[in-house]
């Protein structure tokens, strides 16, 4: 009977499955320069993105700056005291539009 249990639904029939989940969407097995190159090329990627993203957050900013009344016109303000500055200035207008 101990010989019968692992056949009847338990035993071999489960491994198989196993081994499709495992090898599920990947054709063959990579190489470790393979996955190296993958790895960099992620990277370059990545930063192209980043590069990308602070390239348009700097744009943004200076556009901001440059409605913002400043005080002396060469003096450039730094991200967070842009940001700072246009809140203030903007709950300033706010304030004398709801008097």
């Amino acid at each position: 009977m101990p010989a019968e249990a692992p056949s009847s639904g338990d035993g071999a029939e489960p491994c198989a499955p196993r081994e499709r989940r495992r090898r599920r969407g990947r054709a063959r097995a990579r190489t470790e320069a393979l996955l190296h190159t993958l790895k960099r090329s992620r990277r370059v990627k990545a930063n192209d993105r980043e590069r990308n993203r602070m390239h348009h957050l700097n744009a943004a900013l200076d556009e901001l700056r440059s409605v913002l009344p400043t005080f002396p016109d060469d003096t450039k303000l730094t991200k967070i005291e842009t940001l700072r500055f246009a809140y203030n200035y903007i709950w300033a207008l706010s304030e004398t539009l709801r008097l």
